[in-house]
């Protein structure tokens, strides 16, 4: 049994227990109310900590933290970091100690997303750290502004293989835009700062920094510098001009032009402008996964978004434009296919801020490098002429038609997730914010919700993540509370197999009272892996039955939460309205069809064009 709870073998202090901050007690410290652990072992109400000097290396992390904006941070306390939970005591950063790392890394993760600012997480040296990875490497994958603060064993012993150490700055340096070894205590807020900063410059990305116990806790009369990124970290906004020019004359000449908007359109806050670039040259738009919500899907030049499991009508745009407007994407393998397949007769423009991701996958006839926001700015002023583009509409809104996106509900089988997704879209707001695991619920979520705003969904594109949508709809609800949106409806469509992965953290939304409904698509399957194991693997369902999954309603009113069990058409309506106006998390395992496909499905590697509506076309 791995213990990250104990202190280190090293800590002098030697506690028995080393209980986290609760949310509730950093609220109160920092608005200056009475708590029962408030005073200090004079009976002294503790200082202001954005006034005050700090005077150890644990609080000049805190000030860092606090001169950069931070208003919340997730973690689970232990020995090595200890220091730095100590320092939160009296800080204005509301700490939430979560189930479990990995789920602290994802809260910090959709946070993040949500608010637009860079998440935090805390964790402990040795298995403290290395259960950050995951969440650390799914924000890497998918360009999430993160900074993970994580424990060390006193730097003398370093190397020694003492208790609870690991090499956390080898292990995640191939994850991270950049990882620090905090070194000296008068230094250590300012990489702190720096570390923050960085994590949200240029390509977003996450960040860590190592801090040895002795680091921490050592005296320092130094306040931490404003933050900001390392030197030569900024990037220049603007495209070459001349490079803008030349694009825009393509998009001026082409028959068949396509928008392809990807996350970095969001990252950057560039919806206004990409939706307007669109409209005002009545250019259809495509998304990728993590694009979804750039542009409103309920437009009529709206097509969706593209890819392995994306609409019939997106891939055929894609296949079929002759100029392709790319924003903020990495052309991963999920959206292409086969590179070679990939928009074969298009000249591409490709806008991005990362110069390395311009023709990694897909050449770029017309490279863009800069910020969204200002690129597309250049663009709008470049492109004079709106192209003769009507036939192309038509064909579009033909494909529409031809290959919509719906589903059989025969009465003689059992209950279709896409009714109930639809369901809940009908029943929420635009503003919703949905958050996901990753498998089949998570394409029924993107494919069967009308996404019309930026920021609204929140999964695992890259790395693809099971287990990430219950602390990720933590994360967002978080962000959208300390937004003022407390009437803002989170929620999280799960499947069994990733709820089970992180529903421990099912107790940190009970302990804060979040107002989250998690939807379990439940088909006692990995249903993905059972998909594919029916088309490429003759059915053999090797590890993929879940038939011995427990009863999540009993299992949520087991942690406090409000728990149904939906099997029926006529039962879904009521109790979604029941879901949503319970105050606090619920959950609705809603037992579906195990034998539901996902489709369409380009088959990996194939043509976008050559997508499936079955089994018998892959």
């Amino acid at each position: 049994m791995t213990t990250r709870d104990a202190p280190n073998d090293h800590d002098e202090s030697n506690p028995t227990n080393g209980e986290s901050v609760t949310s509730d007690d950093a609220d109160a410290a920092a608005d200056g109310g009475t708590t029962a652990t408030e005073t200090d072992a004079s009976g002294e109400e503790p200082t202001d900590a954005t006034t005050r000097t700090p005077t150890t290396g644990a609080e000049s992390v805190i000030a860092a933290l606090e001169a950069a904006g931070a208003e919340t941070a997730f973690g689970v306390q232990g020995g090595a970091i200890m220091p730095v939970y100590d320092a939160l005591y009296a800080s204005s950063v509301r700490h939430v100690t979560m189930a479990h790392e990995q789920g602290a890394a994802h809260a910090a993760d959709a946070y993040g997303v949500v608010s637009g600012e860079t998440g935090v997480c805390l964790a402990t040296s040795g298995p403290g750290a290395t259960n950050l990875v995951t969440g650390i490497a799914d924000a890497s994958m998918d360009s999430d502004a993160l900074l993970a603060l994580t424990g060390q064993v006193p730097t003398e012993f370093v190397g020694n293989d003492a208790f609870q150490e690991t090499d956390t700055i080898g292990i995640t340096t191939p994850i991270t835009k950049h990882n620090y070894f905090a070194s000296g205590t008068d230094t250590v807020g300012d990489t702190v700062g720096e570390a923050f900063a960085y994590a949200e410059t240029g390509r977003p990305g996450p960040t860590l920094v190592d801090l040895p116990k002795d680091v921490t806790l050592g005296e320092t009369d130094q306040t931490p510098k404003p933050p900001e990124p390392p030197a030569g970290a900024e990037t220049h906004p603007e495209a070459d001009p001349e490079a803008v020019e030349k694009a825009a004359r393509a998009i001026e000449r082409s028959e068949r032009p396509l928008c392809l908007f990807g996350g970095g359109v969001i990252k950057a806050n560039a919806s206004d402008q990409a939706r307007r670039f669109a409209r005002e040259h009545r250019i259809p738009v495509t998304t990728t996964m993590p694009g979804i919500g750039s542009f409103p899907e309920d437009e009529p030049l709206a097509l969706s978004w593209a890819g392995m499991h994306g609409t019939g009508y997106a891939n055929m745009a894609i296949t079929h434009t002759d100029c392709l407007i790319a924003v903020g994407t990495r052309f991963d393998d999920r959206l292409t296919g086969g590179i070679e397949t990939f928009a074969p007769e298009a000249e591409v423009i490709h806008i991005d801020i990362d110069p390395a991701e311009i023709s990694k996958n897909v050449h770029a006839d017309y490279p863009l490098i800069g910020d969204a926001e200002t690129v597309l700015e250049q663009l709008l002023a470049a492109v004079e002429t709106t192209p003769e583009a009507d036939e192309w509409r038509e064909q579009c809104s033909e494909w529409k038609s031809e290959y919509p996106m719906t589903y059989a509900m025969p009465e003689d089988e059992p209950l279709k997730p896409q009714f109930v997704v639809e369901a809940f879209d009908e029943a929420t707001g635009d503003d919703t914010i949905v958050t996901t695991g990753v498998g089949q619920h998570q394409m029924w979520a993107a494919q069967f919700w009308t996404y019309t705003e930026p920021r609204t969904w929140v999964s695992s594109h890259g790395l693809g993540t099971m287990g990430y949508g219950v602390p990720a709809a933590i994360g967002a609800r978080m962000a959208a509370d300390n937004a003022g949106e407390t009437d803002r409806d989170v929620v999280c469509f799960d499947g069994d197999g990733s709820f089970l992965m992180t529903i421990q953290e099912l107790s940190v939304a009970v302990r804060e009272n979040l107002d989250i409904t998690f939807a379990v698509l439940n088909n006692e399957y990995i249903g993905m892996v059972r998909q594919w194991q029916d088309a490429f693997f003759e059915g053999r369902h090797v590890a993929s039955e879940y038939g011995w999954m427990p009863e999540f309603d009993k299992l949520a009113e087991a942690f406090g939460a409000e728990g149904w069990t939906v099997s029926e058409y006529d039962e879904v309506a009521d109790t979604i309205e029941a879901a949503l106006d319970y105050e606090g998390p619920s959950v609705i395992d809603f037992r579906i069809d195990p034998a539901e496909n996902v489709y369409p499905m380009v088959p990996s590697g194939g043509a976008n064009a050559k997508f499936a509506l079955s089994e018998e076309q892959l």
